[in-house]
């Protein structure tokens, strides 16, 4: 199995499930969103081996983006869970969907730390302990000089296009940036994005500008997140000036960055087709974000999938993941690693 995709469905188990109710102890046919970002593809493939191979369910992993994999489990009661749903991106249909019954959200924050925000390089951290905010940094732009114009500092945002490019946009006007002596420079793509962090951090240079976690850039060059002294100044400000286009945002104000919502949801039917204790493990399957960083860094690595990874963590931290399941489960995962 440790080298199959798991993609196995069991159709006559299908037709089982119609006739009449399970035993407790009995799990049916799951299909799992495999979300098509890294720390995605590793949850669910660690969803689908426990799932599998510790409580008997036949489990098929389903590619695709947020908004797809959404619409299809909105839509069509597939695939059954969602093991990490950004959900600012489906915020309005997801609500509906938890309102009405058709889905459940069993966890938030099924990853610690996670989060968009403003990050500066390592060396910058360790150099200047007392600078440890963001409006702190706001007032050395000195400290970051930019290539082109060493007179100003250079605050790096997202490439255009990106969905985070207004919000920094307008992030950097909100704060009166341009004034404070800085430029917001656009990576221009991810690669150059990434490039200019990896330059910075291996050369112990310093770098301020835009990330999230969970990713292998924040894992591998332990990137520090910068807290805003800021308070969030409301979805009317976020969502309604903020996020849009630098014309369609007339007057942003300072804020800190919005939280970032990330939950476990599934399907009504999912407390139907598997017993409680897959629930269970669900609710308590929470990924420590360094954990996860290192992980990340692991697939980018080795050039590892979602089912390399996993089998490496299920092996690796054995002392996370075992305190997920009862002792039953955990050893029968365990003689199937």
């Amino acid at each position: 199995m440790k080298n199959n995709k798991l993609f196995a469905v069991s159709f006559l188990a299908l037709g089982t499930m119609a006739g009449g109710a399970f035993a407790a102890e009995d799990c049916g046919a799951l299909k799992i969103a495999e979300f098509n970002w890294a720390s995605g593809e590793l949850m669910a493939n660690v969803d689908a081996i426990i799932l599998e191979e510790g409580f008997g369910c036949d489990v098929e992993l389903i590619n695709g983006g947020t908004n797809t994999l959404f619409a299809s489990m909105n839509e069509k009661g597939e695939p059954q869970i969602a093991p990490e749903l950004w959900t600012n991106a489906v915020r309005e249909p997801l609500a509906k969907a938890l309102e009405e019954g058709s889905m459940i959200k069993l966890l938030d924050g099924p990853i610690t730390g996670l989060g968009e925000g403003w990050w500066v390089t390592p060396a910058f951290a360790k150099d200047h302990p007392e600078i440890d905010t963001v409006e702190k940094v706001l007032e050395h732009p000195e400290f970051f000089p930019y290539v082109e114009d060493e007179s100003k500092g250079a605050f790096m945002g997202c490439p255009a296009g990106w969905g985070c490019q207004p919000a920094n946009a307008n992030m950097f006007r909100a704060f009166d940036m341009e004034d404070k002596g800085w430029t917001l420079v656009d990576p221009g793509s991810a690669a150059g994005l990434e490039g200019a962090i990896a330059k910075a951090a291996d050369r112990d240079e310093y770098w301020f500008g835009y990330y999230w976690n969970p990713t292998a850039v924040v894992g591998k060059y332990k990137l520090v997140s910068l807290p805003f002294e800021t308070e969030w100044a409301g979805s009317e400000n976020w969502d309604g000036c903020m996020v849009k286009s630098v014309d369609e945002c007339a007057d942003p104000q300072p804020s800190s960055w919005t939280k970032s919502e990330v939950s476990t949801v599934v399907t009504k039917d999912v407390p139907e087709i598997a017993p409680a204790g897959v629930l269970d493990y669900l609710k308590a399957r929470v990924f420590p974000g360094e954990v996860m960083n290192e992980m990340l860094v692991y697939m980018t690595d080795n050039q590892a999938i979602g089912e390399d990874a996993a089998y490496e963590f299920l092996e690796k931290h054995e002392d996370i993941w075992t305190q997920w399941v009862t002792p039953e489960v955990a050893e029968k995962v365990k003689d199937a690693l």
